[in-house]
């Protein structure tokens, strides 16, 4: 991979890792115990009605998954920088160890696959 097309794209996975760590913080908080893992918050609204406890439980319960899917891409973002920094393995497909493509890596930096095993 040319040097300057791994800046471009280590530049957009560090503006990647900022803004999925702001969408966490906004309803979770870090929890290294599993290194990398984050516990939605519950909303916890003092003095509610029985209909405003409900209205917390539902919340809580759609964050849930929304932690979830940002946990996952920020653990990718997170490797793919560490392949970057240390110079081994980025662009390489995990699975069968060819290149992955750079338009596929212009479109998802933190890919880990090639398009023929990222089914």
């Amino acid at each position: 991979m040319d040097k300057k097309l791994a800046e471009e794209l280590k530049q957009t996975l560090e503006n990647e890792k900022v803004s999925l760590t702001t969408q966490l913080k906004s309803f979770a908080k870090k929890d290294d115990s599993p290194k990398g893992d984050w516990e939605t918050t519950y909303p916890n609204r003092e003095n509610g009605s029985m209909e405003e406890e409900a209205d917390e439980v539902q919340e809580y319960g759609n964050m849930l998954p929304v932690e979830h899917s940002l946990e996952l891409k920020l653990r990718d973002v997170n490797i793919a920088l560490e392949k970057i920094n240390s110079g081994k393995g980025y662009g390489i497909c995990e699975k069968c160890g060819a290149e992955i493509k750079p338009e596929r890596l212009k479109a998802v930096p933190e890919a880990r696959l090639c398009m023929k095993h990222n089914k």
